[in-house]
């Protein structure tokens, strides 16, 4: 069994509504559409984490099929693979934090500083240092280890692709590598936009079989991106 977990293409990072591909990311996700199908893929089932980029990542992998004159199944949603809610975890870090420099700095926009936000918000997350959200970090990997399990049932010891978040897959990762919190937090900022990671059951639970790929951009720099 081969199950493959997508993170959805580049999204509107800066704009009103993020939960949207950008044309960058539409063409990351075509381009891993062709590469599916031209490779010999063929999945069992297809789920989403049922948020508008994971749907527009699978509407764009399925024009690839499609063109391949190939059939893909129809995909389910399934809010287990849903990411979690970063505009409340980085907003509340950002409102505890504003006279940080790490919080100061990230006002340049400047993907060093936007990254270096974003791993403070993430750990402080994990360690519980910011209530009221919507979701705990240990409530989240609950909820993602429970997805794990479902999809390993619904692909049934055939290939299954997933269409989610870096979120998502990093928790997944983090439980089969059997790593702490900050591991996971630096396992989701390193996967890329449209990256392929491949999961395998083994006695019990989810190994990892490869991380963060990106065969379908091979040659195309340009077209790799984080967020």
């Amino acid at each position: 069994m081969s199950l493959l977990l997508v993170r959805h293409g580049q999204a509107s990072y800066g704009a009103a509504d993020y939960d949207n591909l950008s044309e960058r990311g539409w063409l990351q996700a075509r381009r891993l559409g062709d590469w599916l199908a031209r490779g010999g893929h063929r999945f069992r089932a297809v789920v989403v984490g049922g948020m508008r980029r994971h749907r527009q990542t699978a509407e764009a992998v399925r024009e690839g099929f499609v063109a391949a004159g190939l059939a893909m199944p129809e995909w389910v949603d399934d809010a287990g693979f849903a990411e979690f809610d970063h505009q409340a975890v980085f907003s509340t870090w950002m409102k505890r934090n504003a006279d940080d420099p790490i919080a100061l700095r990230a006002a340049s926009g400047q993907p060093k500083d936007v990254g270096a936000m974003l791993q403070a918000a993430l750990l402080a997350w994990a360690r519980d240092e910011l209530p009221g959200l919507p979701e705990s970090w240990g409530g989240f990997g609950a909820r993602v280890h429970a997805a794990g399990e479902r999809l390993q049932a619904l692909a049934g010891g055939d290939e299954a692709l997933v269409l989610t978040s870096g979120g998502v897959i990093s928790r997944l990762a983090q439980i089969a590598l059997d790593v702490p919190d900050h591991r996971a937090v630096e396992l989701n900022l390193a996967l890329r936009n449209s990256a392929l990671s491949e999961f395998h059951p083994h006695a019990g639970r989810l190994r990892l079989g490869s991380w963060n790929a990106l065969p379908h951009l091979h040659g195309e720099r340009e077209l790799w991106t984080y967020y």
